[in-house]
């Protein structure tokens, strides 16, 4: 059976959701392979004094970090929930695509029944469409602010850290931009800064009160 342009093109949108919406969820700082975990970094090799350049494994700290694993952890799940509402969605206009398709190759349809019927299903491929997009949209700024709240939480934190230790420079190094070539393990601060972070963390959320 020769399948329509309209049955398709919903076709092919079914397919375009089934990738569309997750494929913006990468977690632009965590890769298993790419970091350390938190087990492997130790602040015994730590030699670093006031005055010093020292430097933090960006990806390590991040992935690391259990604010940014918690935030991540929501985001996802909230994530698969709108795509799973899609590609519902898409598997339901495809299957009453096959059967509109199905009734007017038997001729069971009158020609302004038929249009009618096709005039709705392109109305709801459109519609679905345009929500795939709003939400692509939705879910690409909340992955920016996510991704905002953890640098500046990272960054008040150092801020504050440098306060005590007064060292003359902190570097980042990461997978992407690795600004440190070759330099002595003891001035990488990765371990430290990632206790502190997490302890002000769990602190901080310990503290919040239960929502009743």
């Amino acid at each position: 059976m020769k399948k329509t342009p309209l049955i398709l093109s919903i076709i092919a949108l079914v397919v375009a959701l089934a990738a569309a919406v997750l494929s913006v969820v990468k977690p632009d700082f965590k890769s298993k392979k790419a970091v350390e975990s938190a087990d492997s970094l130790s602040t015994d090799a730590i030699t670093a004094v006031a005055g010093d350049i020292v430097y933090v494994q960006l990806d390590s700290l991040i992935a690391n970090y259990d604010m940014y694993n918690d935030l991540m952890t929501a985001f996802q799940s909230k994530v698969q929930g709108i795509q799973d509402d899609l590609n519902k969605r898409g598997r339901r206009l495809e299957s009453d695509a096959k059967a509109f398709e199905n009734q007017v190759q038997k001729g069971l349809l009158t020609r302004s029944a038929a249009e009618e019927q096709q005039n709705k299903l392109m109305q709801r491929q459109q519609n679905l469409q345009n929500d795939m997009a709003k939400k692509d949209a939705e879910i690409q700024e909340e992955q920016a602010v996510l991704n905002n709240q953890v640098y500046y939480a990272v960054k008040e934190f150092i801020e504050k850290y440098n306060d005590e230790h007064q060292f003359s420079l902190i570097l980042t190094t990461s997978g992407v931009t690795n600004t440190v070539l070759n330099v002595n393990p003891g001035l990488d601060i990765t371990a430290d800064v990632l206790k502190g972070l997490n302890e002000e963390y769990i602190k901080n959320r310990n503290a919040k009160p239960v929502a009743e």
